[in-house]
């Protein structure tokens, strides 16, 4: 519930972006317009990575339910600020700088939820339930697009309803969003790592270990503990498919649409909305099936798909007819390269007390390098080498994602040598952690 309300205030802007644009950013050269635009999609991620380290810190010291209240309630008040916000015609270029303050808000906001959901639910669930239940996050944040792309629908097609309303709605919603989280228990894992660091300390205070001089003089013990440099690297890599994958179906598709083919924004927001649909549906058979077939079997089965279609996008987008446009679109959501429903498999190879800042890390770093890359990309390549140029950012990006699959492929085959290996890699004090006595747990 909450990830459906955090996506459809994410996602209003970006589905109304046709019509915001011209209110809030003046009118220049069609040139000069597209690099305004890609400033303004990119203003929501680019600043991410900062609040990972924030909400990083916060979600591994704190707990993971504070991050999915807090961003919630975020997510108000930068719905609340658009909603009053005067246009660029009232106000001049402060309307501009305050608009992409509000996507950026909005931006960390989601990136809080979205990770912190993950990881709660991946916590408090085993496989092979955990992957359709985490996967369901994905089928959430879907809905919130439609229903965000159902209100802008209705602001294009209706002059009568006021764009604002739309997001007051928003507000609406996040502080209800808000107001159900605080009901949220703390996960398991996460609860009974803090309690089992927290006996560990005592246990050595008690015995006067050496160590324990040297743990109690350093607050944050946790960040000793050692990550695989390896899951962190292919982790980052799967993850920077799914940013190409949206930009592409949504951004750059519906701008062909609207340039080439004369499509109005009413027309391109009614396709976005019969894509998004089409969209939710194939997570939702994602997500079911995982419980049937393993995760990365899945993704591995939608690379071999996706494939073929990368390599002859150029061609289907200089074919002259917009439903080729549409095809492009349709293959790109329903089978796109993204990590749901492996994210229990990849989030398991993170240590519990730093998993919050790894994966917010990853997540954040990934889409904001991401989406840089690609909107800023697209509009030159484009420009120089026609449509052949987008196979310069979509080939390396999906070549790096089917190597992070097999990769995760050969630690799940062999798990248990995985373990061993990261044992012995470990500090001593969390060494001892592990061979604490149930009596001396509950000391």
């Amino acid at each position: 519930m909450g990830t459906f309300l955090e996506y459809f205030d994410l996602m209003l802007y970006v589905h109304m972006a046709v019509i915001l644009n011209d209110l809030f950013f003046p009118k220049t050269d069609p040139h000069t317009a597209a690099l305004i635009s890609a400033f303004a999609f990119c203003s929501t991620w680019i600043l991410r990575p900062f609040g990972a380290i924030i909400f990083g810190y916060i979600g591994d010291n704190i707990g993971r339910k504070a991050i999915v209240v807090m961003t919630t309630l975020m997510m108000a008040v930068s719905c609340i600020l658009m909603a009053n916000l005067p246009t660029y015609a009232e106000i001049g270029i402060a309307a501009a700088w305050i608009v992409t303050g509000c996507r950026i808000l909005q931006g960390l906001a989601s990136m809080g939820e979205i990770i912190g959901a993950t990881i709660y639910l991946t916590e408090i669930t085993k496989p092979p339930r955990s992957y359709p239940i985490v996967a369901f996050l994905d089928v959430a944040s879907s809905l919130g697009g439609v229903v965000a792309l159902l209100v802008a629908s209705i602001v294009t097609i209706s002059p009568k309803f006021d764009w604002r309303v739309a997001f007051w709605i928003g507000a609406s919603i996040a502080v209800i969003g808000a107001m159900a989280r605080s009901r949220l228990k703390e996960t398991l894992d996460y609860s009974d790592m803090q309690r089992r660091m927290k006996n560990t300390l005592q246990e050595s205070y008690h015995d006067k270990l050496g160590p324990a001089a040297e743990l109690l003089k350093n607050l944050n013990p946790i960040w000793k503990e050692k990550t695989d440099n390896k899951v962190v690297k292919y982790y980052f890599l799967m993850s920077c498919a799914s940013p190409l994958c949206f930009y592409i179906t949504y951004v750059f598709c519906g701008d062909i649409l609207r340039k080439n083919y004369g499509f109005s924004p009413e027309e391109v927001i009614h396709q976005n909305l019969i894509i998004s649909i089409f969209a939710m549906i194939s997570l939702t058979i994602t997500a079911l099936l995982s419980y049937r077939v393993p995760p990365l079997s899945i993704l591995k089965a939608k690379v071999f798909i996706m494939f073929p279609f990368l390599v002859l996008t150029p061609v289907f987008f200089s074919l002259g007819n917009h439903y080729y446009v549409n095809l492009i679109q349709f293959v790109f959501i329903v089978f796109g390269l993204a990590i749901n429903p492996a994210y229990p498999v990849l989030l398991k190879y993170l240590p519990i007390l730093r998993r919050f800042t790894f994966a917010s890390m990853i997540y954040a770093v990934s889409r904001a390098l991401t989406y840089i890359i690609t909107t800023f990309g697209c509009v030159y390549l484009a420009e120089w080498f026609g449509y052949w140029g987008l196979l310069m950012i979509m080939t390396p990006i999906s070549v790096g994602y089917y190597s992070g699959i097999k990769f995760f492929e050969k630690l799940e085959e062999d798990y248990p040598e995985y373990l061993k290996r990261q044992a012995s890699k470990k500090p001593d004090w969390l060494k001892r952690l592990n061979q604490l006595s149930p009596a001396s747990q509950r000391r």
